[in-house]
């Protein structure tokens, strides 16, 4: 039998929740098959089978915590037929008495010593037979019963199934308090306080903890605005030239089964000026008394995800074809939006797009995600009338991008530079054939 040790994670974790058990204990499991999905304050992450064999252990139940470097699960290795005949010629030749031990699981101790001595008979597999359930809760809410020195099984819990929120352990909390109080005063004011803890219990709004990456996403997006002087610049992009390039593609990519969308065009002409201005590209050290230039563009953008904001980025755009960047930008949506993407997906972003566009909307102002210095939110693209050189009216593609600068670094000159360089690009697709590697 061998043990499954929780690999590192990446980016500093040393623990993660179990979400999802895909093999049951017993069960066998293919080499490179998922096995379990595990979450992180990043993500969701899939855990696959080392090699070939049977599932003999869950070390953590759904809920629990894994710890990295610890056992995850144990299972038993398949036996190729070479091993299977010498391990039968083995078994052949053993005493009788000595049990085959390719099979063989560990078991639980069957009772304790108390119980041996007064007669009990429970043992540790009859423990489900008792009716005890195990009561849901996530990892920070477990570790926060822990540290107030209660048990799980005190607290009321509030959520689906009887789950114990972070919120109902504060108010368990704030009960025992309560009672610790009344105890001290008077019989006046333990009659008021009892009134008032009545009253708060029958509000019946839901009360929902931040946890996982919507907490990050707090936590970053407080950070970022707190701490960044951000300004902000907007303007109008004709991309009507640029619809007409991307419908001249689409059949060259659907006729390989790729997917072309405008968001490769707009990081391409994007790494074309950025390249011209690195001062979007850089980065902002801690002690804000030195300016990073970055070689590299890694692009990221925004995801709504089922589990809150997340900002994949695509690696090197500038030395990226359009083809590329278009099954990059694939891959990580689609690893988004399951809340699969990889950690090393999450890190090393240079500079950022938000495209509300796709939701609807016309005009944000984004807030940076630092260390970045820059995040650009597109706007959708609306049909709308415009005067030609002739002084006719014609119907144009027009899409708004809204730029957060922090005023640190950048000022609004630089930007408008910027901003009109990488608006040329885009009104006039053409030129940034000179311009590509």
């Amino acid at each position: 039998m061998s043990d499954f040790l929780l690999p590192d994670l990446g980016e500093g974790i040393v623990e993660c929740e179990v979400v999802a058990w895909h093999v049951a204990e017993g069960e066998m499991i293919a080499e490179d098959q998922p096995v379990v999905d595990v979450s992180t304050d990043k993500a969701v992450m899939e855990i696959t089978a080392p090699e070939a064999g049977r599932m003999v252990r869950h070390y953590c139940q759904l809920d629990e915590i894994a710890r990295v470097h610890s056992p995850l699960f144990a299972y038993v290795p398949q036996v190729s037929d070479e091993s299977r005949d010498s391990a039968e010629a083995a078994a052949a030749s053993a005493p009788a008495s000595v049990p085959a031990a390719v099979d063989a699981v560990p078991r639980e101790t069957t009772a304790t010593q108390e119980d041996e001595t007064s007669g009990g008979s429970l043992s540790a597999v009859d423990a489900p037979s008792s009716g005890r359930r195990r009561i849901p809760a996530s990892p920070a809410v477990r570790r926060r019963v822990r540290e107030l020195g209660v048990r799980l099984e005190e607290i009321p819990g509030s959520g689906k199934d009887g789950r114990v929120l972070k919120e109902d352990v504060l108010a368990f909390r704030q009960q025992q308090e309560k009672q610790q109080e009344q105890r001290r005063e008077p019989a006046a004011t333990s009659d008021h306080q009892t009134t008032t803890a009545a009253d708060s219990a029958s509000n019946s709004e839901r009360v929902e903890p931040l946890r996982g990456v919507r907490a990050v996403m707090a936590r970053r997006m407080s950070e970022a605005a707190s701490t960044i002087p951000h300004f902000a610049y907007g303007e109008e992009f004709d991309v009507t030239e640029l619809l007409a390039l991307r419908e001249r593609l689409k059949g060259d990519f659907e006729a390989r089964g790729e997917r072309l969308t405008l968001m490769p065009l707009l990081m391409k002409s994007l790494a074309l000026a950025v390249a011209e201005f690195p001062l979007l590209n850089c980065r902002l050290n801690p002690a804000a008394d030195a300016i990073h230039y970055q070689a590299a563009c890694h692009i990221g953008m925004a995801v709504d995800s089922a589990s809150g904001l997340l900002v994949p980025n695509v690696k090197h755009v500038e030395r990226l074809s359009l083809r590329e960047v278009a099954s990059e930008v694939e891959r990580l949506t689609r690893a988004a939006r399951d809340g699969r993407v990889e950690p090393a997906d999450l890190k090393g972003g240079t500079i950022s797009i938000s495209n509300i566009g796709v939701l609807g909307g016309t005009y944000a102002m984004p807030i940076i995600n630092a260390p970045e210095v820059a995040i650009v939110a597109l706007g959708r693209v609306q049909r709308l009338p415009r005067f030609a050189e002739d002084g006719s009216v014609v119907s144009r593609a027009i899409m708004t991008v809204t730029w957060s600068g922090d005023h640190r670094v950048l000022d609004g000159g630089t930007m408008a530079r910027f901003c009109n360089r990488w608006k040329g690009y885009l009104e006039g697709p053409e030129t940034m054939l000179a311009e590509l590697r």
